[in-house]
């Protein structure tokens, strides 16, 4: 099912939440609201699940104004960060609870709840109470109860961020493999720039209560459209356009601001003509990968990302003297600011 919103805004009393919004999301995708605290993305979600209701602008669900629509009448499945599940019933029961005030036939209702038992691979924990269940156990149920009543539309907030860094990562995996079988339209939010790049088919980058810029985690991450996207969407070192890692070479500019990823910079223990001297202050060993903290002849920090066997080959040390250059770099236009 298709959403479109179409210039939201939602204040708080003076806070702008959300601030003239438009957005269209594909019948079937999976996207990522992605941004900081504040910046607006777990509103915009309760707005178009009818949980908020806008100031001004419109939202449309399969081509239907759903603005003045309830959250029954939107048919939202909806999945807290928290779980919210009943603690008196069972997994089963749990699952089967949309259902059930729903008025589905008891023989549609038990089909259901085992198939999604199967789905989210909790075979076995039917009958166990939330109590008896992992976080990620507890919240795989969560996900069935709200793919229960067949909703047009799947919304996530924050769905792992109560997990442990390892349960995350698969729950995240696993939550692309099922929308992969289910093919609900699926609406996320995260404030976790890898398990965006990791999850969705398109990320809606916010700040603010604006969107910075919509693009499939490639294009959010090789095309930013603004400093503050260069600057959310991974690593990034910021120096002055005038620095002398800069000159001579095709990135000289006199942009304010130039920003360089970590592992778009080339270190050398030799100079080549136009590299900028630099010093390395310390060394962080990852195992599959080094960073590297620098330390240029103007007192700027830079950090850079090595490959294990580009480390190992050039054997360095902390207080080495070293030699770099940028392979690819950005800037932006004057109207922009992070």
């Amino acid at each position: 099912m298709t959403i479109v919103v179409e210039n939201i805004s939602k204040r708080f009393g003076s806070f702008h939440a959300v601030d003239q919004v438009s957005l269209d999301i594909k019948s079937g995708s999976l996207v990522a609201l992605l941004g900081p605290s504040g910046s607006g993305k777990s509103t915009l979600l309760r707005l178009i699940a009818g949980l908020e209701n806008p100031d001004i602008g419109r939202i449309f669900i399969e081509g239907e104004d759903a603005t003045g629509k309830s959250v029954k009448e939107r048919n939202i499945g909806f999945v807290f960060q928290h779980y919210a599940l009943f603690k008196h019933l069972t997994v089963r029961q749990n699952i089967a609870f949309g259902l059930e005030i729903r008025n589905a036939l008891k023989a549609r209702t038990n089909a259901r709840v085992e198939e999604l038992i199967n789905l989210v691979q909790l075979q076995g924990l039917g009958d166990r109470y939330p109590s008896q269940l992992s976080g990620g156990q507890r919240q795989r149920v969560a996900l069935a109860r709200s793919l229960a009543v067949e909703p047009k539309v799947l919304l996530l907030d924050e769905p792992f961020g109560a997990l442990d860094a390892k349960v995350r990562k698969d729950l995240r995996a696993w939550l692309r493999r099922l929308h992969d079988e289910v093919h609900v339209t699926t609406v996320f939010v995260t404030h976790d720039q890898e398990e965006a790049m990791e999850v969705s088919d398109e990320i809606v980058v916010m700040n603010k209560g604006r969107v910075e810029q919509v693009g499939s985690p490639a294009q959010i991450y090789d095309q930013p459209a603004t400093p503050f996207v260069m600057s959310f969407i991974g690593p990034v070192n910021v120096l002055p356009g005038s620095s002398h890692i800069f000159r001579g070479n095709e990135f000289e500019t006199a942009a304010p601001e130039v920003f360089l990823r970590p592992q778009d910079v080339i270190l050398d223990t030799k100079p080549n003509g136009t590299s900028a001297t630099a010093k390395i202050n310390r060394i962080v060993n990852l195992g599959w990968e080094v960073r590297a903290e620098l330390v240029l002849d103007d007192g700027q920090i830079i950090n850079v990302v090595l490959q294990r066997e580009v480390y190992d080959q050039l054997s360095l040390k902390p207080q080495q003297q070293v030699y770099i250059q940028p392979k690819d770099a950005k800037s932006f236009p004057l109207a922009y600011s992070i």
